[in-house]
């Protein structure tokens, strides 16, 4: 097979574990695979992934080889692949706009914002750097509120006709406008907001939907999260939170036995620890009624290191995005949408997401005939084994 060529908007710490991890499963075969959920995804290996360009707006990492940069502070995420050698590929100056937060400007730790006063490329230029590249794919790994910003790098990659995976609660491929957008140009898109390997949301979704199966009526519900890492810093700021909290809040709504109201069902960060760098905790609190109308409460702990929990969901997802490339098939692809991000254009169950993503990898997902009206009604896939119904 052939190599993935992908562009990278935001070298921070989700680049840095996806590059470092592009380097660990090098040398490895399908028997160390540790930490993959898929270790061949129809021919294309890890290691196939290659950074074709990268933009950012931290001065402290453009220009840099991108094999240098993903270590400059601000980045704090775990190191565990320190040889990553030299690509070739300089960071480049990106396009700002609502890209950050102005509370980071001149916040008092040596893990905040450095913007460069570079200047900044239009969209043709933008989109001439990645024609010129030949980046096949596109990762939006912007901050948390990032809405223009996000639109503006969905808008180039279209114009480029570069597959575009939303890694950010900006809803772009669960938007009806923008999903129409990229199934007319046929150029293939997965979003929106990427669900970590096993991070609170895919763990608050999994109980929530075990106390639907198991016949306990869910009443009230939290899940608070510190961390401290950029993205949490940048999250102190509230107002940029909006689509973040949708995202999350959703992602647990969609799966619930019925809907909770507002005021029993709380998710979203709480609170930056500049000493926890990328170690993220996450607390729920679950509270329902068994048999009886006995009641009974879930508390749950959970410790994880954020970015590498990304990186191990966005190396699957660019795989499928470049099986899409081959196929030629465009819009968005609802089976990996659903697997891999929390807002997705239609949500499934995990276990439904799991099967129609494993039929779309192997060829047997058929994209649903309708065109807007498909953000609002439920794809299928082939009857051609019966374990796909």
């Amino acid at each position: 097979m052939g190599k993935i060529r992908i562009a990278i908007v935001g070298v921070g710490n989700c680049a840095s574990s996806l590059v470092q991890g592009i380097q660990h499963y090098r040398d490895k075969d399908a028997n160390e695979a540790f930490g993959l959920m898929h270790w061949d995804i129809e021919g294309y290996k890890p290691s196939d992934i290659q950074v074709a360009i990268a933009f950012d707006i931290d001065k402290r990492k453009i220009g840099k080889d991108v094999s240098e940069a993903i270590f400059a502070e601000p980045n704090n995420t775990t190191v565990f692949c320190k040889d990553v050698p030299q690509s070739d590929v300089k960071v480049q100056m990106g396009r700002i706009l609502d890209g950050f937060s102005e509370h980071m400007r001149d916040y008092a730790d040596k893990y905040t914002f450095a913007l460069a006063d570079a200047p900044e490329p239009g969209e043709n230029e933008v989109v001439s750097e990645l024609k010129k590249s030949g980046a096949e794919i596109l990762l939006n790994y912007l901050p948390v509120g990032s809405e223009d910003a996000t639109r503006f790098y969905a808008k180039c990659a279209l114009k480029a006709n570069v597959a575009f995976i939303n890694c950010m609660p900006v809803f772009i491929a669960s938007d009806p406008t923008w999903a129409q957008r990229f199934k007319d140009s046929n150029v293939p898109i997965i979003g929106d907001d990427i669900k970590a390997q096993l991070g609170a949301t895919i763990t608050h979704r999994m109980l929530t939907d075990l106390f639907r199966k198991r016949g306990v009526t869910l009443e009230r519900t939290y899940q608070l999260n510190t961390g401290g890492n950029t993205d949490f810093l940048n999250m102190l700021n509230r107002s940029r939170l909006v689509s973040k909290k949708t995202s999350k809040t959703e992602a647990v709504q969609s799966v619930a036995e019925s809907r909770l109201e507002d005021e029993n069902i709380h998710i979203g960060p709480s609170d930056y620890v500049a000493w926890q760098k990328d170690n993220k905790v996450c607390f729920i609190r679950m509270e329902g009624k068994l048999f009886g109308g006995v009641p009974m409460n879930l508390e749950l702990r959970l410790s994880v290191e954020d970015s590498p929990n990304s990186a191990g969901v966005a190396i699957d997802a660019i795989r499928c995005a470049k099986l899409a490339l081959d196929r030629g098939e465009g819009g968005v692809l609802y089976p990996p949408s659903a697997y891999f991000m929390k807002h997705p254009p239609v949500q499934y169950t995990d276990d439904e997401a799991y099967r129609m993503t494993e039929a779309f990898i192997a060829g047997r997902w058929e994209r649903n005939i309708h065109d807007t009206s498909a953000i609002v009604s439920e794809p299928r896939f082939s009857r051609n084994n019966e374990d796909d119904s």
